[in-house]
């Protein structure tokens, strides 16, 4: 930690910070920086073994829901694993205690489907239940809608009218998923995980892969789209965005294409991505981009829309700063900066030095950016001494004085990026 914040006081900020604001337009900082860091769930607490698997909205009334699964006996992606969500009603410095919400009704039988590498690993006993990839939107009439899933094998929704303190009983969703069948026909389904989104059209878009681990598939594993015209109460099968790829994240830029960005496993060790003008239909061709390392890890991406004194809207983006795709090298997460749709990321800045992993991103209404996501403690190693990045999962809140007044100082060690940008 300390040879991290000598290297970083090496850089000149502010003549730094002077350039980059002149390159991509905005204006100088007129704020002090701020990084505020909360731990809202801690592993071996409440009778849970660990809480991974962060998502973060924040709703039309300014509320933020950070949710996650909360596993119970195992580190394992099944077993025995709940929803958990906390509320925050003040910009998320101070928080609800978590409560469980989705499926509280008839548990349902185990997926029998699951990848080799796994079979020899402690899934949980046959009576447990997993409850999994909790995805959430916010819409603008102030309804919030949680996607989840069951068993990798179902999909459900519920509602919530009163800004997250109550939810509807859970309604059944996997039709929509069942018509991709034709092209994948898919043993599991996952939605996001992260969050999903309501374009300015009040259509709600939401992304999720889907896999099979049958010996020779036509397709092993591709990212969907599924959507909802009428406000949640059903929804359509998009189209395929991705092929080859898993644990999307989706974002409206501010032309109003929607962009799609996902894990993956090209040896290019890129992110992905591929834009749609409506977000179900019609997706481009996909393109790597450079600048975006892929760690094999989930990652978080959300439209900014600007502020009073700086109007340019941006994205921003977050996820390990690596190419290496081992679990214990899931290091630096980092949060990076657009302003022209996705296709350059001039700014970029560790949020969280050391073992970090999944994230996910969300804006307030004054402009404050957060950040909810996966973090370890270097000195405190897990699971027989490795770097361990799921101690805690840490609520980050932080301006774009923080964002902007140095950049990334560190070059992680990755494979040469030769190939061409499109696959």
């Amino acid at each position: 930690m300390r040879r991290i914040a000598k290297h970083e006081g090496r850089i000149c900020r502010s003549v730094l910070a002077s350039a980059l604001f002149l390159l991509t337009g905005l204006a100088l900082p007129a704020a002090e920086p701020f990084l505020q860091k909360t731990n809202l769930f801690t592993e071996e607490t409440d009778g849970f073994r660990l809480y991974r698997i962060p998502g973060i909205v924040v709703t039309a009334k300014g509320s933020v829901l950070a949710y996650c699964e909360a596993r119970k006996f195992t580190v394992a992606d099944r077993g025995e694993i709940e929803i958990h969500l906390r509320r925050s009603t003040d910009g998320g410095r101070t928080w609800s205690s978590a409560k469980q919400v989705a499926h509280l009704g008839p548990r349902l039988p185990r997926n029998p489907h699951m990848p080799e590498n796994k079979k020899t690993k402690d899934m949980g006993g046959p009576n447990e239940q997993t409850v999994n990839n909790p995805v959430a939107i916010a819409a603008r009439d102030g309804a919030l809608h949680l996607l989840y899933c069951v068993e990798y094998r179902r999909a459900f929704q519920i509602r919530s009218d009163d800004d997250g303190v109550t939810w509807t009983a859970p309604v059944e969703i996997t039709s929509a998923f069942d018509r991709f069948r034709s092209e994948l026909d898919w043993q599991v389904i996952a939605t996001g995980p992260g969050h999903a989104v309501e374009l300015q059209s009040g259509r709600l878009v939401a992304p999720f892969w889907m896999a099979t681990y049958e010996k020779q598939p036509k397709l092993r594993n591709a990212v969907g789209i599924i959507y909802s015209d009428d406000r949640g109460r059903t929804w359509q099968r998009g189209e395929i965005a991705l092929r080859k790829a898993g644990e999307p994240n989706i974002a409206e830029l501010p032309d109003g294409r929607v962009l799609v960005t996902a894990r993956n496993t090209d040896p290019r060790n890129r992110r992905v991505v591929a834009c749609s003008r409506d977000g179900a239909t019609g997706w481009s061709k996909p393109e790597f981009v450079e600048e975006l390392l892929e760690p094999g890890c989930m990652a978080g991406i959300v439209s900014h829309p600007g502020m009073a004194d700086r109007k340019t809207p941006f994205l921003l983006f977050s996820n390990p700063h690596t190419t290496k795709r081992a679990h214990r090298d899931r290091v630096d997460l980092t949060i990076k900066l657009s302003e022209d749709g996705g296709r350059t990321w001039p700014v970029s800045r560790i949020l969280q030095p050391g073992p970090s992993a999944y994230s996910d991103l969300a804006v307030l209404p004054d402009g404050t950016m957060l950040c909810f996501y996966e973090s370890g403690d270097p000195e405190a190693p897990r699971n027989n001494g490795r770097p361990w990045a799921y101690s805690f999962l840490m609520l980050a809140r932080f301006n774009l004085d923080w964002l902007t007044s140095t950049n990334q100082t560190r070059k992680p060690t990755e494979i040469e990026f030769n190939a061409p940008r499109n696959p």
